[in-house]
């Protein structure tokens, strides 16, 4: 256990900030090279395997009711010195995630195919997509478990195992994607599906990899059975405090389920482009998000301990960092979106659309950063209503006009991604007044308390004087 109530506070973001990115980097370039080798399997499949990794979005909302439930409250117990508390967090965390897992893998395969039906351009995208939805659930559902092991390792400041077994489990998805999607070495291909097997192959892998570590290795929180009986309070902790966060995620999938519905009178060119170039955006905005993602067990820990001071510092130091981090990476999707977009796809019509969506959308990337760090600090204090708030405010802007957008005569897909460069700072600008305002309402508590005159005070008896 790393106790972050201590010390600088930079110091403490930047050393825990590159674990998580490496680690986020990884599960992204997974998906990147399934894309990749799907490439060569011709457009439809390339849009069904990005459409169908949109539903990993709504699946991530399931995911970040559990790991934001778990970090916020883990956190404040390791702030406050509670073991005991922190134990029963994370092992009633274990309870739902297998519950969620199971929930995962029956809303899947009965949900699959109608799901892409709604989304895609074409029947040959459907099946794509169908397909390899089917062999990734297994992926899917497995990652609850290693949402909550890791997310406790996170919460009392550990990340650097998580980030360890992301990595080889990214290593082994990508030896395995070539074999199993073009029977490189077998002569069997599996195509598309052989995407989906690759990734749920490393997903259990990791899932065995993390739990030896528990296991061997960890030691402030450990697996304790005694603890696995469901109790219905905990659930209840965990959930208020989840919930609101597992719905901005299933905002995000909104979103990107509109951006996929508006696309699909332009044909699996324009989706295909649109996947690319949205997977390629969430992977140079992953440093900004894991320096988010490393402020929040900070605030917790800290607000925990009822040190609201150091809450505010990481607010500021962490946001600083993100935006310096997002305009080096706006601007170099400004100038080289081809040396980023490089090898991903042949086709001509394909690779313009991805491009021209990095270059408008990458305008965004500051106030993203911005939005990141607003959504850990409110976990980090507990609360996540207000970013489900600021999440539905983008999804009534953006969502909403662009289907409206798209029943104009003329319309064009830039139309929607002018649309987002208006919108999200707007989201921006709410998250950091709703944070603020969080901030007076949560920290003046301590320092009021510390300024304040007992109740009852003792009277005042002055010193006798000495005789003369």
């Amino acid at each position: 256990m790393k106790d972050l109530t201590r010390g600088s506070i930079v110091s403490h973001i930047l050393s825990m900030a590159p674990p998580i990115v490496v680690g986020m980097i990884t599960i992204m370039i997974c998906q990147l090279v399934d894309l990749y080798f799907v490439s060569g399997l011709g457009e439809a499949a390339i849009a069904g395997v990005a459409a169908a990794g949109n539903a990993g979005f709504l699946v991530n909302a399931l995911m970040q009711v559990l790991g934001v439930g778990t970090v916020a409250l883990m956190a404040h117990a390791v702030g406050r010195k509670d073991r005991g508390d922190a134990n029963l967090v994370f092992n009633q965390s274990v309870v739902l995630s297998v519950l969620f897992g199971i929930l995962t893998l029956v809303a899947g395969f009965a949900l699959s195919r109608p799901y892409m039906r709604a989304v895609a351009a074409d029947e040959a995208t459907v099946e794509a997509g169908t397909v390899y939805l089917l062999w990734f659930m297994p992926a899917l559902a497995l990652q609850f478990a290693t949402q909550v092991m890791a997310s406790a390792l996170r919460a009392t400041g550990i990340v650097r195992p998580s980030m360890v077994v992301q990595a080889l489990a990214v290593v082994i998805n990508i030896a395995l994607a070539p074999v199993l999607i073009t029977g490189w070495g077998t002569g069997h291909a599996l195509g598309v599906a052989g995407a989906g097997l690759a990734s749920s192959i490393a997903v259990f892998v990791g899932v065995l990899m993390l739990l030896g570590y528990f296991l061997k290795l960890e030691r402030y929180v450990a697996f304790h059975p005694e603890q696995w009986r469901p109790q219905l309070r905990q659930w209840k902790r965990i959930l208020n405090v989840g919930l609101p966060a597992g719905g901005e995620f299933a905002m995000i999938f909104i979103i990107m389920g509109v951006g996929y519905y508006v696309l699909s009178v332009f044909g699996p060119a324009a989706q295909a482009g649109f996947g690319i170039g949205t997977r390629l955006l969430g992977l140079i905005q992953m440093p900004a998000l894991a320096i988010a993602l490393a402020a929040g067990p900070i605030a917790g820990q800290n607000f925990g301990a009822g040190n609201g001071a150091r809450v505010r510092e990481t607010f500021v130091k962490s946001s600083l960092i993100a935006t310096a981090v997002m305009i080096v990476f706006m601007i170099l999707a400004q100038f080289a979106p081809g040396l980023l977009l490089a090898g991903f796809s042949r086709d001509q019509e394909t690779m313009a659309v991805a491009s021209l969506f990095l270059r408008l959308v990458s305008f965004n990337m500051v106030a993203q950063g911005l939005i990141f760090t607003c959504s850990s600090m409110f976990q980090g204090l507990g609360n996540t209503k207000p970013v489900l708030w600021t999440s539905a405010t983008r999804v009534l802007t953006y969502s909403l006009p662009s289907i409206w957008l798209s029943t104009w005569p003329g319309f064009r897909m830039e139309h929607v991604w002018y649309l987002s460069i208006a919108t999200t700072p707007l989201q921006a600008a709410l998250s950091v007044w709703l944070l603020l305002r969080e901030f007076r309402k949560r920290l003046a508590m301590p320092a009021q308390e510390k300024v304040a005159k007992p109740a009852n005070p003792e009277p005042v008896v002055p010193p006798m004087r000495e005789p003369a």
